[in-house]
């Protein structure tokens, strides 16, 4: 018994950091197409290169996130039907 607890949250770690992890790619390639020249002074510097590595983090995190809830939500309304 204890041995399936373990290999479920086992599971749905490795799920949780799958998707947090694809969540974050996809946000980074989209906001590749964001022209942060007219934004920033300086596009091309390691602080400019952080900003977009801090942004597809924070935004992969919260579309990952919601993935994450939708779907632990979704298997919570088994017993419901």
């Amino acid at each position: 018994m204890n041995e399936e607890i373990a290999r479920s949250i086992a599971v749905g770690s490795l799920t949780s950091l799958v998707t947090m992890l694809v969540c974050i790619v996809i946000a980074w390639v989209a906001l590749q197409q964001v022209k942060f020249d007219r934004i920033l002074k300086e596009p091309k510097s390691f602080a400019a290169r952080l900003l977009q590595i801090l942004l597809a983090v924070a935004l992969g995190y919260e579309v990952g996130r919601f993935f994450t809830d939708y779907i632990s939500w979704s298997s919570g309304l088994k017993g419901f039907f």
